[in-house]
């Protein structure tokens, strides 16, 4: 019994969610957060807001739960304001015992929201963090400024980790006509990775993301192809399971992809056990013509008061 009690403790949770628009009541005038006021048409007010904390913090604290008994070591998140709201969240209702570290840097998104890393430092330990933007050229030749791509690199369970959180361009305009943006964001992954490899061929590496491409898009076959990653959620898609919708069509955009050694067999590294949506019932819509679908804060401007638009994913590794 105590070797089965030793075997769980040794398992933890890395999980990525976009949390559709955390943003504070306060106006910034350098980004389009107009609609996120408590006059707004959307009436983002206070209660509403200490609402989506509590939730997202309810979710993020059973993410993994059943596989590990614990909370995420690591959680990836998308749809950030700013630093204030991370502050927030950490310390919220469902979370807050747990004490966890976040890194976070502004970037140039036109509606000011941002990638993030929130950690437990009692198992990860951060050592280096930076941003790299991605280069976004329109018709016209004027810039299209998108969400930065964020590495954090430091020792998991005292065992060398980087770990690449994105958020790809979205398909606002039409997928083929997006398409080239995605494309240009997975070629940046590929050039971080390969810094990351100079000077460590074998570093484990965990890419993480909103992508906005199934995992049988160009843009995430190209990634897995050039950097010989392997993509555990390639399997998960199907006609009545993903982690977003769009017209009662589910897609896949959130994913989790790695490097192949992390199923290296070698003792004292870090390894792979599954990879899974997060879509537990408490997520969902319970009725309705949507019913299963993400039980999210707003449909358009009508204030719904869930969750998010999206699902969270996650993966269970271990130390051996």
């Amino acid at each position: 019994m105590l070797n089965f009690f030793k075997s769980k403790a040794k398992k933890h949770t890395i999980a990525f969610y976009n949390i559709e628009n955390l943003f504070d009541i306060y106006d910034d005038e350098l980004t389009r957060d107009d609609d996120f006021q408590p006059t707004s048409e959307k009436r983002w007010t206070v209660k509403r807001y200490k609402n989506k904390l509590k939730k997202i913090g309810y979710a993020i604290s059973n993410i993994g739960k059943k596989e590990t008994q614990k909370h995420p070591v690591i959680v990836g998140l998308a749809e950030i304001e700013n630093a204030d709201v991370l502050k927030d969240l950490v310390q919220s209702k469902h979370i807050e015992a747990v004490n966890y570290k976040f890194v976070h840097y502004d970037s140039s998104d036109e509606r000011g929201i941002d990638v993030a890393l929130l950690y437990d430092e009692s198992v990860f330990k951060v050592a280096y963090s930076e941003t790299f933007s991605v280069e976004l050229i329109e018709d016209d030749g004027t810039i299209d400024y998108t969400r930065d791509i964020l590495l954090v690199s430091g020792l998991f369970e005292g065992l060398e980790l980087h770990v690449i959180v994105n958020h790809w361009p979205s398909r606002r305009s039409g997928d083929d006509e997006t398409e080239p943006k995605r494309m240009a964001a997975s070629q940046k992954v590929s050039y971080i990775i390969s810094q990351i490899k100079a000077k460590n061929n074998n570093a484990k590496i965990v890419v993480m993301g909103d992508f906005n491409d199934d995992p049988a898009s160009n843009s995430i076959k190209a990634l897995v192809k050039t950097n010989g990653l392997f993509n555990p959620m390639d399997t998960l898609l199907s006609q009545d399971r993903g982690t977003t919708t769009y017209r009662k069509q589910w897609n896949l955009f959130d994913q989790i992809l790695i490097t192949h050694n992390f199923f290296e067999r070698k003792s004292n590294s870090l390894r792979f056990k599954k990879a899974n949506i997060f879509d537990e019932d408490f997520l969902k819509l319970y009725d309705g013509k949507y019913k299963g679908s993400p039980y999210r804060t707003y449909v358009g401007k009508r204030y719904k008061g869930g969750y998010s638009d999206h699902f969270p994913v996650y993966m269970t590794i271990y130390k051996k």
